[in-house]
């Protein structure tokens, strides 16, 4: 049974389906960048978080809609930039969303893409993950392993972050 809305494939696009590629294949190269660089688990929520990230990072640093294959490899120092510590990312993330949106309405058509980036963007911010507080001072308190230190929740986009950054340098 068709749900509400879903009746017909007929939108602003002659009949045809919208496929958000763009999204997938920044997605794409997130997942083999963090594989490649082997830092966590695919399965675990930190392996999401940082392919998350870097597949925002990828998709929104598209300035011209052009991801293709061959342009990866010179696209690497662009995202170690955006990715660097000292960086407002969130920042730029949310300009480039909000940028990319109202493109979209100006155009009126379907935006597949924008809206897969959108909830990622959603589960990066609104997710906390319990990480090792790297602020935590040092000295204080005896610490054997690396789950026996001090963690705090964390929005999964501040975990996810550097370990995009880590998985670019890895590469």
């Amino acid at each position: 049974m068709l749900h509400r809305g879903q009746e017909s494939t007929d939108g602003a696009g002659g009949g045809e389906l919208t496929v958000p590629m763009a999204w997938f294949y920044a997605e794409y190269i997130a997942e083999e960048l963090l594989r490649t660089g082997d830092l966590m688990p695919p399965t675990s929520f930190e392996f999401r978080a940082g392919r998350d990230a870097l597949a925002l990072t990828i998709f929104l640093a598209d300035s011209g809609g052009e991801l293709s294959g061959i342009r990866v490899v010179t696209q690497l120092e662009t995202w170690l930039s955006l990715t660097a510590y000292d960086q407002p990312w969130q920042d730029w993330v949310g300009e480039r969303m909000a940028h990319l949106t109202a493109e979209a309405l100006e155009v009126g058509g379907p935006a597949p893409d924008l809206e897969l980036a959108a909830a990622a963007w959603r589960w990066l911010e609104e997710t906390e993950l319990l990480a090792p507080d790297l602020d935590a001072v040092p000295g204080g308190g005896a610490v054997f392993g690396e789950d026996d230190g001090p963690k705090v929740w964390t929005p999964a986009w501040r975990l996810g972050l550097p370990l995009g950054h880590l998985a670019i340098h890895l590469f």
